[in-house]
């Protein structure tokens, strides 16, 4: 298959051989410019005020923020701009949350780098692109069709992160400078978006789904 057209892309990883190899992997794609590899959200919105891209592959566990929030943002920043989800995760529950909050594409970080590229020229055309181990997952998930990754704010992240080494609402509070009856509120929309009963169940899911 011959594409004609350059395609403008981004790289949104902390992971120094991750860009590394992305780059090797372009380098001999003469239809596909990296114009610029970033290591945080913040930097990537930072820099997307000035840059013009197409396609955006986006780490989902970035050191400031979720990727999945991240991915939400960017849609409604920019709606032209097609996301490919670059993971290490292979849940079921993960990738249908990429997907609903705008990702077009989803690619597991060990995948060949022909579905690297396959993906890259795929949503660049608009279409939606799965690596075959995803496309695998998503075809056994029937038993779990309704479960996503809630979608949670950096400050709801900071209270679960100080809960989770052990620290009281009141610790919580001061460390962050806020009252303790708005830890307890966070606490309580935390269990509420997991949909369970109990702050230790959502330190669980939220280690499970990396989003800690």
């Amino acid at each position: 298959m011959h594409y004609n057209i350059m395609i403008k892309v981004i790289i949104i990883d902390d992971h120094p051989i991750v860009i590394d190899g992305l780059q090797n992997l372009f380098f001999n794609h003469a239809d596909i410019e990296l114009v610029g590899a970033y290591k945080t959200g913040q930097e990537a919105l930072d820099a997307l005020k000035k840059l013009e891209t197409e396609v955006i592959l986006l780490d989902i566990n970035l050191p400031d923020m979720n990727g999945i929030n991240l991915c939400n943002d960017l849609k409604k920043l920019y709606p032209q701009l097609k996301i490919i989800a670059l993971s290490l995760h292979n849940e079921h529950a993960v990738i249908r949350s990429m997907l609903q909050n705008g990702a077009l594409g989803y690619v597991i970080k060990n995948a060949p780098g022909n579905e690297i590229l396959e993906a890259i020229h795929e949503v660049a055309r608009g279409h939606k692109y799965l690596c075959s181990a995803t496309r695998a997952t998503m075809t056994n998930a029937e038993a779990d069709q309704h479960i996503t990754v809630p979608l949670i704010t950096r400050r709801e992240k900071e209270v679960l992160q100080l809960i989770g080494k052990g620290l009281t609402t009141q610790q919580v509070a001061d460390k962050l400078f806020i009252s303790p009856h708005t830890v307890e509120s966070h606490r309580k929309k935390l269990m509420e978006k997991f949909e369970v009963g109990n702050i230790i169940s959502v330190i669980k899911l939220a280690t499970d789904y990396r989003l800690l």
